[in-house]
């Protein structure tokens, strides 16, 4: 792992971007490291653009704000299009090519296409396609250990949805497998 990760999650909102982000911003937290989270959405909220920027750094952060992401998971064709071409050279893509039809791929990042809006569906898991790529970005980039994810799911998912504690593990098994 290297000593520093800029990530930038980006889709609609209602995606669950913002908790995707806070969950990898909570593993940060635990494994006490440097963390910034930075939310960013339109006015209208539900079906308008949300992402955040997450750093995780040994060292202090000296901006929340990414510019140059050296991850950026897409959970919809818009942010795709958006971000695509900020990723550092080098970097890591995971989008969801359920919602990405047209996934123009770069030959100086990593990209990794998941169909994770239908593998959620499709395992029971509605709604959890953010966990989905959190998954995949865990199993790509090692951010933290499995016990560390485990635990923020634990931390950001509300005690009156604690039944969604198990659903979101399971969710992010389904990632690393894809």
């Amino acid at each position: 792992m290297s000593a520093e990760l800029r990530i930038v999650l980006a889709g609609f909102g209602g995606q669950g971007v913002l908790f995707a982000g806070k969950v990898a911003a909570y593993a940060g937290l635990i494994d006490d490291r440097e963390v910034s989270w930075l939310p960013s959405y339109g006015p209208e909220m539900r079906g308008g653009t949300a992402n955040c920027s997450v750093t995780l750094s040994d060292e202090p952060i000296g901006s929340p704000l990414v510019t140059t992401p050296d991850v950026l998971v897409a959970l919809n064709q818009p942010s795709y299009d958006k971000f695509v071409d900020e990723v550092r050279p080098g970097g890591v893509i995971v989008a969801d090519t359920s919602m990405i039809a047209d996934m123009r791929v770069r030959d100086d990042v990593e990209t990794f296409g998941v169909p994770a809006t239908k593998m959620a569906e499709e395992a029971g898991l509605k709604g959890l396609a953010n966990i989905v790529l959190l998954g995949k970005l865990f199993a790509v980039t090692g951010f933290c250990s499995r016990e560390t994810l485990d635990a923020a799911i634990e931390k950001c998912v509300p005690p009156r949805k604690a039944a969604l504690i198990e659903k979101n593990k399971q969710a992010v098994d389904l990632g690393m497998g894809a």
